[in-house]
């Protein structure tokens, strides 16, 4: 007698969009206050913040 073996290939679950997987591994990088215009942006503004505390509006 001859023994008969067959095999069952399932394909996987088909990802909805190819681009997604590259894109999840992908990390924003930290927003620190290293750039000029950082810096420049919050001495902007803690100026004005100075300036309202000299002069308040008047009523």
């Amino acid at each position: 007698m001859k023994k008969i073996t067959t095999t069952l290939t399932v394909a996987g679950k088909k990802p909805r969009n190819p681009l997604v997987t590259p894109a999840r591994f992908r990390q924003a990088g930290s927003h620190g206050m290293r750039s000029p215009s950082a810096l420049r942006q919050q001495a902007q503004r803690s100026l004005r913040g100075e300036l309202k505390s000299l002069h308040p509006p008047s009523p």
